[in-house]
């Protein structure tokens, strides 16, 4: 039997033996969040340098201050409502919500009088970490089980490291064959394995045509269908305002481009990779660059237009140029500020793209030195 949670692999492997080859996109939904054994419901998920990855929040409270600089600036560029909601998915233990809310505090106090913080958390054991780390502003937040049950709100979405840990389709085209097929998950032994199996889909065919015609080879790689279901999910409850998300990804030619030909899944456990998402299930990370174009084209189809899109290293320095005052920074915080920034740690690992729906044309301070983001990726 494969490493990893048994009472996982029997619900994978009654699903195979039930009705056949089973999309890598389901397996990867079960191994990350089965509401009882995935690695993020069951609370296994570990953050920092302990744990099984390092991201920004894992540097301190310094990001969510700059951050929350950022939110205080499209507050008042929404006109300063009274009710300006920050909706944050996938917000681990709180400790993003908590860092934001006490910087506005502080530094912004009539933001802050008008945040209303939602955090949207299908998970309890996730949830009950996130009110005990947010105790001191536990009458600022509300939970929601999902973007469904959010009432239409004014303000800003927003998300660090959601896009890539979604459920992706991984196709394959072989050497002198020019049609994709889906690598699907079958039984094999006592563990899992991968199978080419048609692609029945139509969503899915739909995306595939988009893929840049490359030279023949074997070529391997994602399509991720749930982060376009997501950008429309949001869309019908952002009535005016931002959606700010954090991952690390490619435009379409860098992530479909010809030397990338076994894609960008990752597995991790412990900072460690693991050779084989089919191995420690329930029990490791899964991942997947993000296709920044295919959100982009989804969200103006959605109504939403593109207000940015650039690297963490210019993100920041836009926000230090205009928002935060940076004097008096403690030793902590200068180290925190070069982990944000540097090209070889942080600094060009993320993109942020912002988009705007019924939101002011100008620009936002964090986007101050980013490129045309049209061009960037590739859009018309």
């Amino acid at each position: 039997m494969p490493a990893g949670n048994p009472a996982l692999v029997d619900l994978i492997r009654a699903k195979i033996r039930r009705d056949g080859p089973v999309t890598f996109a389901w397996f990867m939904e079960q191994a990350l969040y089965h509401p009882v054994h995935g690695y993020y419901s069951s609370g296994r998920c570990a953050i920092g340098r302990r744990g099984d990855y390092f991201t920004n929040v894992s540097v301190g409270p310094l990001f969510g201050r700059l951050l929350a600089a950022q939110f205080a600036e499209m507050w008042e560029l929404l006109g300063c409502p009274n009710d300006f909601t920050i909706v944050e998915q996938g917000a681990h233990h709180g400790d993003f919500a908590a860092d934001v809310l006490g910087a506005a505090r502080t530094d912004s106090p009539e933001f802050f009088s008008a945040v209303r913080y939602c955090v949207v958390e299908p998970f309890s054991v996730l949830q009950e970490r996130q009110v005990e780390t947010l105790g001191d502003f536990r009458k600022n937040i509300k939970w929601e089980k999902s973007v469904s049950d959010l009432e239409p709100f004014r303000g800003v979405h927003f998300s660090n490291e959601l896009l890539d840990a979604m459920p992706v389709h991984l196709i394959a085209r072989a050497e002198g064959d020019g049609d994709w097929k889906e690598r699907c998950v079958v039984e094999a032994g006592d563990g899992f394995a991968f199978a080419i199996e048609p692609i029945t889909e139509a969503r899915l065919w739909q995306q595939v045509r988009k893929i840049p015609q490359r030279e023949s080879g074997d070529y391997e790689t994602e399509v991720n269908l749930a982060a376009l279901d997501w950008i429309e999910n949001v869309s019908s409850k952002l009535i005016r305002g931002y959606v700010l998300t954090v991952d690390y990804g490619y435009s379409r030619d860098e992530f479909y481009a010809p030397e990338r030909t076994s894609g960008t899944l990752q597995c991790r456990a412990q900072h460690r990779a693991v050779a084989s998402p089919l191995a420690q299930i329930g029990h490791a990370d899964i991942t997947a660059h993000v296709d920044w174009t295919s959100v982009a084209e989804r969200a103006e189809e959605c109504g939403f237009a593109l207000h940015g899109f650039t690297d963490q290293h210019h993100f920041i320095t836009g926000l230090l140029a205009h928002l935060v005052r940076a004097e008096n920074t403690g030793l902590s915080a200068r180290r925190a500020l070069q982990t944000l920034l540097h090209p070889e740690l942080l600094g060009r690992r993320f993109q942020f793209l912002a988009l705007g729906k019924e939101a002011p044309s100008e620009s936002l301070s964090g986007f101050t030195f980013a490129r045309d983001a049209r061009k960037v990726l590739g859009l018309s």
